[in-house]
């Protein structure tokens, strides 16, 4: 069974939840855990309407309020499928990545960022399909190699990763297990 492309329809604006150490790419489904004021209020607004919320990594995690500067301008447009109130005051979500997109204007609404972002697609190739299908072949021989070689990935990510066909897929799918600093994965 092949995974399919789904398309998702991003709004003009979009609540931003500033994410620390983590960069979610689409097809990803994480949890995660929010507790500054100002995230808890872009996730209450993206419950509010679609659903849909921007994520983006801080350059710096240390910093508790960060500024557009502070915050890389490509993310993923997310969709919030659980939310749960913890008794600590933080809320523990489970999203699901859905597209790339990049930042093009921040506002600030009551402490907390909505934005407008504008979906990123996958860079056309150049290659022809059966140098497409090599590179994929290669990718995931590579995988089985670093499993082999003991690096602690689920083997699972092969099963998976024999179902998809699309190149920026199993690029994004193979950045996401191998536990790469925020930078170098952005």
């Amino acid at each position: 069974m092949a995974i399919d492309n789904q398309q998702v329809e991003i709004p003009q604006t979009i609540p931003m939840l500033p994410v620390r150490d983590i960069v979610v790419f689409p097809y990803m489904i994480i949890p995660l855990f929010v507790g500054r004021e100002a995230s808890i209020r872009s996730v209450e607004d993206a419950l509010a309407k679609n659903r849909l919320i921007f994520l983006a990594s801080q350059k710096d995690i240390t910093e508790e309020n960060p500024s557009p500067e502070s915050i890389y301008k490509i993310g993923t447009v997310a969709k919030i499928m659980r939310m749960r109130k913890l008794s600590d005051g933080r809320v523990k979500i489970l999203i699901q990545g859905e597209a790339k997109a990049q930042i093009t204007s921040f506002t600030k609404t009551n402490g907390s960022f909505e934005v407008s972002v504008e979906k990123v697609e996958d860079s056309a190739t150049a290659h022809t399909q059966p140098e497409i299908d090599a590179l994929l072949r290669t990718a995931k021989e590579s995988i089985e190699k670093i499993i082999a070689f003991g690096k602690a990935l689920s083997p699972d990510i092969l099963l998976v990763l024999d179902d998809v066909t699309d190149p920026g897929r199993v690029a994004d799918l193979i950045a996401s297990n191998l536990g790469i600093k925020v930078q170098d994965a952005q």
